[in-house]
């Protein structure tokens, strides 16, 4: 018997946003990776996504292994990055601590 060994690419794609993402799933590739590194197995990751597949589930996974510092450079851009847009929100955003002080201010004088 014979068995055909043929490379495979990893079941990532890159959505419009630029996240890589599991299959055809909207699930992304972080998600899978920081579950892996907190002690999870393959199982456990594709039952937490069900819209996964295992098979996909363990490629994603031997794809970080072997491509470690990679995935690690992507995941720490991708942190970057959620980290400038936290920062951009945060000074839009009034001092929610004020807000509460007025509010507590008219509550007070609505009960006196």
């Amino acid at each position: 018997m014979n068995i055909a060994l043929r490379t495979e690419a990893p079941p990532l794609r890159q959505s419009a946003d630029g996240a890589l993402r599991v299959g055809d799933s909207r699930v992304l590739l972080e998600l899978v990776v920081r579950a892996f590194e907190d002690g999870a197995t393959p199982e456990a990751i594709a039952q937490q996504y069900p819209t996964t597949t295992l098979a996909d589930i363990y490629s994603v996974i031997a794809y970080y292994l072997r491509h470690r510092d990679e995935v690690d450079a992507y995941l720490a851009e991708r942190e970057r990055q959620a980290e400038t847009v936290r920062t951009q929100i945060e000074a839009q955003q009034k001092d929610w601590a004020d807000v509460r002080k007025r509010l507590l201010a008219r509550k007070s004088a609505l009960e006196s």
